[in-house]
Parts: structure tokens; sequence; C-alpha cells
């Protein structure tokens, strides 16, 4: 298969979404860090913010590295291109392949990623349902309001 200039033209849009959904975590984990900190000024709970500063680097750790990837791939676009226009082919194929498989890393990362966000999310749930389970799990609760409210 012959790589023409078009090739690698057509990765710039899909690269470019890329990086705006990887700048987009970014901003919410810049928020989400910026949110724990003012909680910790109004009551410093070492126990959450220890188990939450963990996940949070981690994953900051992460979008840094997606969006490395991504511009290193949109960056190995750019070169194959040249070297389509200028007529290396043996070149440009050789920087390609490395723009697909620094794209590749990026989106696994992403994928990594992802999962911690996911795990995060569910652990949060978990525990506001175990609360709310055991509020209306029991009938004694369940009358003591009642007969608080006459």
């Amino acid at each position: 298969m012959e790589l023409q200039l078009s090739t690698p033209a057509l990765l710039f849009s899909a690269i470019t979404l890329l990086m705006l959904a990887f700048t987009n975590r970014f901003l919410a984990i810049a928020s989400l860090i910026r949110g724990l900190h003012k909680k910790f000024k109004d009551n410093p709970d070492e126990q959450l913010v220890v188990e939450q500063l963990h996940n949070l680097r981690r994953r900051l750790s992460l979008i840094k590295n997606m969006q490395l990837f991504g511009i290193f791939s949109f960056l190995l676009c750019v070169i194959c291109m040249f070297f389509l226009f200028k007529g290396y082919t043996t070149a440009a194929n050789w920087v390609f392949v490395g723009s697909m498989g620094s794209l590749l890393i990026a989106l696994a990362l992403s994928l990594i990623e992802i999962q911690i966000s996911t795990k995060a999310l569910n652990l949060e749930l978990s525990d506001m349902e175990d609360v709310f389970a055991k509020r209306t799990s029991t009938l004694d609760t369940f009358f003591r309001k009642e007969n608080k409210k006459e």
C-alpha cells in the first residue's frame, strides 16, 4: 500500500478531537482538585484527602501522558506529510507508523484513565447507597421518623 498525502491529513481531525477530549478531562480533574482543596481548607479530614490524592495524582499523570502522546502523534503526522511532499516515501511510512503507535498509546492511556475514573465514581456511589440503605432498611428508623413528625 502506498501512503498518500491525504492519509496522514485524515488523522488531523481525529487527533484534534482527541486532544480536545483530553483537555476537557484535564479541566475536570483540575476542578476536582480545586474543590477538594477548598473542602480541605474548610474541614481538614486527612483520611478523605489522602485517599483521593493518590487517585487524582495518578489520573493527572495519565492525562498528561495522553496529551503528550497525542501531541507527538500530531507532530509525526506533520513530519510524515512533509516527507511525502518531498518524496521520501520510505521515511514517511515509518514516521506514519510511529504516529499511529503514539496515537494507540494515547488511546490506551485514555482507557486506563477512564477505568480509574469510573472506579472512583462507583466508590462514591456505593458510599451514598450504603448510607441510604442504612436509613431505610430498618423498620425502627422508619417508625422513629414518623414519631418525630407528630
